[in-house]
């Protein structure tokens, strides 16, 4: 089944969430993340990020309910859109002294930020692609991982469409 990242602009009205997610839950699509925040130029609107599994032609009929639903502002569906996307996850590693190095380069390599440390575990923090949290949680795990919180997805479309033709420019035999 193919994966879609659709984003939902919203006004900030109760139920808002629970009807959203509804109209993917009542019709058979696994929600595999969904991210919720508000708007930090506009508090009166929030932006919902949801990662979504299932048919191309039951997410249009979605889509085309999610526009029917009065507090729906805009829907972006990524599907053929080059996105940035980004997760966050925080990691409690166990750690002893035959370990701690070897995590710390694990985070050295990854880039990530170690922001608690105890006697017998360290937190990281790490932000990447889904990909790069995958891989980064995978090297970890054989060392412990006493408990990990992840954020889901954020996605935008990017800046410049890379791998973009030039389809739109139809020149006219005029």
């Amino acid at each position: 089944m193919p994966s879609h990242t659709i984003s939902v602009l919203v006004e900030n009205e109760f139920g808002v969430l629970a009807r959203v997610a509804g109209l993917f839950s009542g019709r058979g699509f696994n929600i595999e993340s969904l991210t919720v925040a508000a708007d930090p130029l506009d508090p009166s609107v929030s932006r919902i990020v949801l990662v979504a599994e299932g048919d191309d032609q039951v997410l249009e009929q979605i889509n085309k309910q999610l526009n029917k639903v009065i507090s729906v502002i805009k829907v972006t569906d990524f599907k053929g859109v080059d996105t940035i996307g980004r997760e966050m996850v925080i990691v409690k590693v166990a750690v002893d002294e035959r370990t701690r190095s070897e995590l710390d380069s694990i985070v050295h390599a990854f880039r990530a930020h170690v922001i608690d440390i105890g006697p017998h575990s360290v937190s990281v923090e790490l932000t990447g692609d889904t990909d790069k949290v995958a891989a980064f949680i995978a090297l970890v795990r054989p060392l412990g991982i006493k408990e990990i919180v992840r954020s889901g997805k954020v996605a935008m479309a990017r800046a410049v469409q890379l791998g973009a033709d030039n389809h739109r420019h139809h020149h006219s035999k005029d």
